[in-house]
Formats: C-alpha cells, structure tokens, sequence
C-alpha cells in the first residue's frame, strides 16, 4: 500500500517478494515489475547512497519484536549495499540549528547509517522490471534467545519517476521505514545456534608529514585490527587494538557565524555500530555521550587509540552497552542500561567517565537517567536529568529537558524545555554553549495536501521560537521563524521564503571575525531567507540557500548552493558555495566556502572519491582523494592522499601545512556469514 503519493492506494507496479532460510543466512527475493522499463531511475553505485533519487527495494528485521528497533538492508538497480539500524523508530528528537540544511541535522540520534553489516546483494534487469537477491547470514543480526524466532518484518518499494513509496505492513505518511510499531510478522524462522567470531586485521604503511613542526616527511607503518565475538546470540562483545580510520572521510568544513561551537557527526566505524544505544541526551544541543570526545583532539586531529572494547546488545528485557577505551593519557569508560516498554516507551540510564592515566585526580564523570512515552501513534513525550562531577568544587552541575512531539499526517508540533546548570560539564559529551542556560523552543507545522495541483506534493506552513536564557534571566539568544508558504513538490523538490525575528544578548565582547569584536549589547534585528531545492534523481540538481537582513548592529546578505551533476549511476560531481557579505558598525568581513567533489564508481565496491575544499575563515585549502576496493562491512584496500594549504584564495596558496599518502588494507576473518 503507497505511503506517498496517494496514501493508501495500492502499489502502482506489481511487486513480489519471497524469504527463505537455509539455517546460516535469510535470503530475499523481490520481483519488481515495471511496466515502463525505460522509467527506472538506477541511481549512484555508492554505498549507504542516497536512496531518494532512485527507485529502491528496502527489507526493515525487527529481530528483538519489540516493535521499536530494527535492521534496514536495502538496494536500488544499482545494486548498492544500503544498511543501517533504528533505534527508539529513528526518533532521535535532536535539535536543527538555524541554517543548518536537513542534510547537516542527519537523523539525530535514531537512525544509524553508518552502521555497516556484513551481508550480499545482486541485482538485474530486463523488459519487465528489475530483480533483487539478498543474502543476510543470521551472525550479522542480534536477536534473542530461542531457536524459532518471530520477528517483525517490513518491505518497502519506490517508484521514483512517479515519487511513489509502498510498504507490505501500510505506513501511515507522517512516517517511514523507521515506524517499527507498523511491521508486519515474520514467523517460523529457525536460527542457528552457532556466534558470531571475526577478526579483521590491518597493514597501513605511507608517509606523512607536518611541515609546522617536521621539516622532512616521515614513514608511516601500523598494524592493529579488531575482534568481534558473540557472547550470546543478541550480546556481542568488539576489541579493538591500535585503532586507526585514515580511510575516514574527512569533515566537511561549515562557515561559523556564531560564538558557539559546530557540531560534527561521527564517521569512525568501530564507534558507529549500535551507536544508538549509547546515544542519551538531546542531539547536537547536551549529548551526554559524545565518541568524538575519543581519540580527537580539539584541532580536529587524530590521537593516538591504544585500544579498549566494547560490550553491546540484549540481556532479558534489557538493552545494555558497557564502553572502555584507552588513548596515551586518557581512560574513557561508559554504561548504557535501557528497558524497551509497551508502546514505544523505555526508560535508562548512563554513567560516562574520563580518567588521566597518569594522573589520578584528573576525572570528569556524568550520570543520567531518560525515558520515553508514547502515547498512541501521534504523541511522545521525551525526558532526560544528568548530572556531572570534577574533584573539587562544580556548583550548579545538573542539567535535565523534557520534550512534548506530536506527529499526524496533517500536524507537526513540538514543545521543548532544557537546563544546563553553570557547572555542568560533560566532557566526554558535547554542549553547544557552556555557563549554563534555559533553552525553550514551541513549534507548529502544518501540512495540506494539493491534489488538485499535480506538481504539489503538499504546502508546509510553520511557525517556531527558539530562545536561550542565563539562569540569571538575561535573555542571551532568541529566534522566531515565519515560513507561511513553503511547498513540497511532486518530483521531490522543495521551496519557500521565511521571514525571522532574532535577538542576541551579549554579555562579552564577541570576536566575530579577526578584525570585527562586537561590543557588549542586546541586538534585535530581522532577516529574510529562501530555499530552494530541484528535483534531486535529475541528472542536473540545486540546493539553495540565500539570506538578506540584518546582523547584530549591520547586514548580511549571502547564502550557499550546492549544484550536483551526475552521469548515469558511475558518475557523481558537485560543487558547494557558500558566500556570505557581513557590513557591521564595527568593520566588514566576508566570508568565502568553495567545495567542489568528484566521485567515480566502477562497481558499488571500487570507488575514486576526491573533495577539495576552501574556507576564507579557516584560511585553509585542503584536498583528500580516496580510492576504495571495498570487501565485506567496509573492509579492503584504501590508497588516501592528504594535502592541507594555508590559502588566501582557491587558488591562492602561501604555504603549505601538511601532506600524506596512506595505504591501508583490512580484511575480515573468522565465522561472519
């Protein structure tokens, strides 16, 4: 039944799947008829892609049955590897920042893309549609005790040229893929009882070098590697040694107009499986858990991971997840205990500590609580207190937030309270401003369906209020957002203009730009923006940003866009552009962001990615290419080339700063699948 466009209305294209098992994986079949076969939009090979800009065959396992968690696999006729894990029906209930685009805010805590599994698929195609075949071996799953098993089960079919989305268990619209509380039932499934057992081992060898600080290049050689065993067939326990991620993509630099820290998402794997049990807090607003507190230093540079381990999964009714890694100088300890209810409710706690090794006074420990209700489909209530502790004094070092949602397929509302203590301090987490404050936000979003205009997918109005208050009641930051006329259209593309109402208290000189300081003062002002995004499965594609208004006590007119070209599913190129014309009382600045990628997939496993970037802020040109001949769950060959420019220009470059080429390879042994 579609999700989108027509809710409710049958599939379009006839659609057959079948599951078997053979006692060591599950495997899929889906029969996907088309009856315009020239109408199938094959998309990118790259794996964990974006599945919105071609048709795609999904397969959701909630193999706990507990109607709140799951597996996704899914493919497109490009034959990609797309997997990912739910947690609490992807609802993360994290904070979007102001001119943050949806792609930056990602998922916010309940939907795991970056979680790699160790599975198969194939696909093909001819007159009558396109096929696909997965192979799922149970030792990638966790599931509970029992050697026949009930699971929930979804499967979803989109139809891209139509903008089409089906489910064999019908999804009401205002959800997706992620509502495991509307799977279906899979039963009878006989799984094995033998456990997961895999090492995976690397070599890197390459040479780097640091002209700041080394006048010549420096050979490079580490080997390390990870185990992975199945204590029980739902609790896995992971070992990592020498820990290394040059094959990471490197961080997309952001321009910051702010006087808060950037949030940056975490792309390490060995940190990224069964991330969401350890998630706890309000996402990129008090994360009381934060792993790249791990092994990243405040520059953004790597330090050294000695090794640690991770314990992670079910026991009994519980969702438990114990965390211990060691750098040269630092302990880093973390437990998760969470209890699944009936309808979509939980309740947990955290307990998180940094300990100097050397030092035995130097500690930082946070403890929470949190939980969840949900009430019917429509209504959650979200909740979590925590508390920090330092030796010595830490005054005021509690912080706690509660969060009233409603989601229906016409309402998007939400009402949210959170306070931070003057001396809380997470330090293995992330706070986007310190000194304590009161965060209140109220949201209300409309959707209106068009029929009548085919083009339209739906109108969007909405209003929302965001405002930061010191705990001794100054008003440090406010926002209104008036966005009356947003519309979503039919082939996925989107627009609107937005009028906004802001306020900036400052209580310190604020150092905006090398030689502008904003002085001391309350700053009302207002601004207007548009966006506006094209159809995104064209071969030619525009993300676009613009801002107009005021600044503080001036202007700012500037934005960003991004324009994508692809070529058939090999070929992927895109440039973003961010400008911004700041024009204050107390001096001018601009600010300038060129990031041009170019990306080519032989197959869905053998890639050459590069991404070259500029920032006027940073003073920086920086450049990384990656070639990838990828095996199972994100292992193979990677050949990474590093080069990092202080610039005045794109092209303008005055010295350099570093420079690397690594060669890394990795690969998996043992009972996988």
């Amino acid at each position: 039944m579609q999700r989108e466009l027509h809710e409710g209305q049958p599939v379009t294209e006839r659609t057959e799947v079948r599951i078997i098992t053979d006692g060591e994986a599950l495997y899929v079949g889906a029969w996907l008829y088309d009856s315009e076969h020239d109408g199938i939009v094959p998309g990118e090979k790259v794996r964990d892609g974006d599945i919105s800009k071609s048709d795609y065959f999904g397969i959701l396992l909630d193999t706990y049955h507990d109607r709140q968690n799951g597996f996704v696999f899914t493919t497109t006729p490009a034959a990609i590897e797309y997997d990912a894990q739910v947690v609490n029906e992807g609802e993360g209930g994290g904070i979007q920042l102001p001119g943050q685009t949806r792609a930056m805010a990602g998922s916010l805590g309940g939907f795991n893309l970056n979680w790699d599994g160790t599975w198969t698929v194939a696909t093909s195609a001819d007159s009558a549609g396109w096929y696909a075949e997965f192979r799922i071996p149970f030792t990638t799953l966790r599931y509970g005790a029992g050697d026949v098993q009930t699971w929930g089960l979804n499967l979803v079919r989109s139809i891209r040229r139509k903008n089409e989305e089906s489910f064999w268990s019908f999804v009401p619209r205002q959800f997706s893929l992620m509502k495991v509380s509307h799977a279906g039932t899979l039963q009878g499934i006989q799984v094995p009882s033998r456990r997961v057992l895999t090492v995976t081992p690397y070599a890197l060898t390459g040479v780097e070098r640091n002209f700041a600080v080394d006048p010549e290049a420096r050979e490079r050689g580490d080997v390390g590697g990870e185990l992975k065993y199945g204590v029980t067939p739902s609790l896995t326990l992971d070992l990592t040694y020498n820990t290394d991620f040059a094959q990471v993509e490197v961080d997309e630099q952001r321009t910051n107009l702010t006087r808060f820290p950037l949030f940056f998402p975490e792309k390490r794997p060995f940190f990224l499986e069964n991330a969401g049990v350890f998630s706890a807090g309000t996402p990129q607003a008090v994360d009381l858990f934060f792993t790249r507190r791990i092994g990243i230093d405040t520059l953004g540079q790597p330090v050294t991971i000695v090794g640690g381990g991770r314990l992670s999964g079910r026991v009994g009714q519980f969702t438990v997840g114990g965390l211990e890694i060691f750098t040269e100088h630092q302990g880093y300890s973390m437990l998760r205990l969470q209890h699944e209810l009936a309808a979509r409710s939980r309740i947990g706690a955290i307990a998180v500590q940094r300990l100097a090794t050397g030092n035995s006074g130097d500690w930082n420990r946070v403890y929470g609580v949190d939980g969840r209700l949900g009430i019917h489909d429509a209504w959650t209530i979200d909740w979590w207190g925590a508390r920090s502790a330092v030796p010595g004094p830490d005054g005021d070092a509690s912080a706690f937030s509660a969060r009233l949602g409603q989601e229906t397929g016409s309402w998007t509302n939400v009402a949210r309270i959170i306070q931070v203590g003057s001396g809380f301090d997470p330090q293995v987490g992330f706070l986007n401003r310190r000194g304590g404050y009161r965060y209140y936000e109220a949201g209300v979003q409309w959707k209106k369906r068009l029929p009548s205009i085919p083009i339209v997918k739906q109108w969007i109005p909405h209003v929302n209020y965001r405002g930061y208050y010191g705990l001794d009641g100054v008003w440090q930051e406010g926002r209104i957002h008036f966005d009356l006329t947003e519309v979503e259209l039919a082939n996925g593309g989107r627009f609107g203009p937005e009028f906004n109402v802001e306020h900036q208290g400052l209580q310190q000189p604020f150092a905006i730009a090398r030689t502008v300081t904003l002085p001391v003062g309350s700053y009302d002002y207002s601004s207007f923006g548009f966006d506006l995004t094209t159809n995104p499965s064209a071969p030619l594609s525009l993300d676009l940003r613009l801002d107009i208004g005021g600044f503080y006590n001036g202007t700012r007119r500037g934005g960003g866009a991004t324009v994508a070209l692809r070529r058939g599913s090999s070929l992927t190129t895109s440039v973003r552009v961010e400008y911004n014309d700041v024009r204050l009382d107390q001096g001018n600045f601009t600010r300038v962001l060129i990031a041009p990628r170019v990306a080519y997939f032989f197959t869905p496993r053998i890639m050459l990615q590069t991404l070259v970037q500029y920032s006027n802020q940073a003073h920086a040109w920086t450049a990384n290419a990656r070639f990838g001949w990828l095996s199972t769950a994100g292992t193979g060959l990677f050949v990474v080339f590093n080069e990092g420019q202080e610039a005045d220009g794109f092209f303008r470059w005055n010295r350099p700063q570093a420079r690397s080429l690594i060669v890394k390879y990795t690969r998996q042994f043992g009972r996988s699948g």
